[in-house]
């Protein structure tokens, strides 16, 4: 391993220093750190963040090779800052045995590019009738610590408890995609008047916050942990709020496109806009900014949903629901959350970081920057502007709602355990 010099970064968005990378951990951190024989990476105005760490990635192997590999999907990580990324369930076959999600792990560990911590569904064949083989994927190499049948809702009460019960026992986590599937039966987009407007089958705020609620109160229950994925609503963030203020044991996620996009585009029936949940008003997106602000949501995960391209080239109706996300969540991030004073460089380390490690369980990702800490890195150029060019993603797939638009920052370099998997912007 080498030894690598960070010259002049602003740590954590604060004072300029020196950061002295010694084979895989961080040896110092301080100013006028002689390089020695050390590889020099000049970073003056550039800011040095943690690794970045996704709750939620879609990298669709094993079965939908088309759209995304482990490997594609773990370069495009690197791309945008991310050293660890969960990779959900919904595979083919599903990751709801040990065996899957070690396949899923060290396919991952084989890329080299970010670590992959697979994601155990709860149920069999995310079919939400009987508990998946929970004890069993903890056990294993791929020691699973987080669980969703994301993509579908854990609908039925009783195998919701049951799951939450279930994980107790080892500091697991059911991580809930909260879609009431009655409410949202035929649901194109988000119910409002654009939806009316449009002739589309509307998806209510309420389908959503139905199950937030039920869980909370279930998580409450059993004394266990629940995670909500892809909070869209104004009224779900009243309902974590709610719950932490209860000192119940609730965590959430919101996602970059959430946080900027609302449904007025969908007005051009282009299907790029098409997700789920859906996207959502203009006074949803003010609400999830300020509770991801304050704290109400932990942290923000991507919800990398690639699509091969006719899956999308098609009509509204026929369209797949998702977009890719990996390489563009930093910098939509910069746009919704820095930019507009809401949250500093440390609030962005926390939210992308420290936080979505913490409630994964990662031990070696989410680690301050200082010395003896594992060099788990990212360091980005905030002033940096420039249009999203698909054209030149590291994923398979293109399902970007930025296309053309101009975003800030840009991941310059990105460690993982020492070793530079991105440099100068271009993968290593």
């Amino acid at each position: 391993m080498s030894t690598i010099l960070i010259r002049g970064a602003k740590i954590l968005g604060g004072e300029a220093a020196d950061v002295l990378i010694d084979g895989e951990t961080i040896a110092r951190v301080g100013t006028g750190i002689e390089a020695g024989d050390a590889q020099v990476v000049e970073a003056a105005g550039q800011v040095l963040l943690p690794g970045l760490v996704d709750l939620h990635t879609h990298l669709r192997e094993p079965g939908r090779e088309d759209s995304e590999t482990v490997l594609t999907g773990t370069k495009a990580a690197a791309v945008g800052g991310f050293t660890a990324v969960h990779a959900m369930a919904n595979t083919f076959p599903v990751a709801d045995t040990a065996g899957v999600v070690e396949q899923v792990w060290r396919l991952g560990r084989e890329s080299g590019y970010c670590d992959v911590q697979p994601v155990g569904a709860v149920t069999v064949g995310l079919e939400g009738k009987n508990l998946a083989e929970l004890g069993a994927m903890h056990e294993s190499a791929a020691r699973v610590r987080v669980f969703s049948d994301d993509g579908k809702c854990v609908d039925d009460a009783v195998i919701m408890r049951r799951a939450l019960e279930y994980v107790k026992a080892f500091d697991g986590v059911v991580a809930q995609h909260a879609q009431e599937p009655r409410l949202t039966e035929g649901a194109q987009m988000n119910e409002g008047v654009v939806s009316a407007e449009l002739g589309l089958g509307g998806w209510p705020a309420v389908a959503e916050e139905s199950i937030i609620a039920r869980d909370v109160l279930l998580a409450a229950h059993v004394g266990s942990r629940v995670h909500i994925c892809h909070l869209s609503t104004a009224g779900s963030v009243e309902l974590v709020r709610w719950a932490k203020s209860k000192g119940w044991q609730v965590t959430a996620e919101v996602t970059p496109h959430h946080l900027l996009l609302t449904d007025e585009l969908v007005r051009s029936y282009n299907p790029v806009y098409k997700v789920n949940p859906p996207l959502r008003t203009e006074a949803d997106v003010t609400a999830l900014r300020e509770a991801l602000a304050d704290g109400t949501i932990d942290c923000v995960a991507t919800d990398h949903a690639p699509h091969p391209h006719e899956d999308k080239d098609c009509e509204w109706a026929a369209a797949a629901m998702g977009m890719v996300g990996l390489e563009t969540a930093l910098s939509v991030v910069q746009e919704t959350m820095v930019e507009t004073g809401l949250l500093d460089w440390a609030g962005v380390a926390d939210r992308m970081s420290f936080r979505p490690a913490l409630i994964g369980r990662l031990e070696s990702h989410g680690r301050p920057v200082s010395a003896g800490e594992p060099a788990n890195l990212t360091l980005v150029d905030p002033a940096y502007r420039g249009p999203v060019d698909p054209a030149g993603f590291a994923s398979r797939s293109r399902n970007t709602p930025y296309e053309g638009r101009e975003l800030p920052g840009r991941v310059t370099h990105t460690f993982l355990r020492g070793r530079a998997t991105v440099v100068d912007g271009i993968l290593a």
